[in-house]
């Protein structure tokens, strides 16, 4: 039997929402092992003077729970 665990990430981006959401699976992978599926959750931006200045993903990564043997 295994368990998942899901953990919410949000990603930032100054070029689309995409990036965002590949660099937020990108800094995951960095601490989480086993990661096997993503959802992105949102979408959103910041925006200054009527332009998007920042895209935002937030992304939750699932991620399989290895027990000490």
């Amino acid at each position: 039997m295994s368990a998942v665990k899901i953990v919410k990430i949000l990603g930032t981006s100054t070029e689309s929402w995409e990036d965002a959401a590949h660099e937020a699976v990108a800094e995951a992978n960095e601490t989480i092992e086993d990661i096997h599926g993503v959802e992105v959750e949102s979408w959103t931006a910041t925006v200054e003077g009527g332009e998007i200045t920042e895209y935002k993903a937030t992304v939750e990564v699932a991620f399989r729970i290895h027990r000490e043997q």
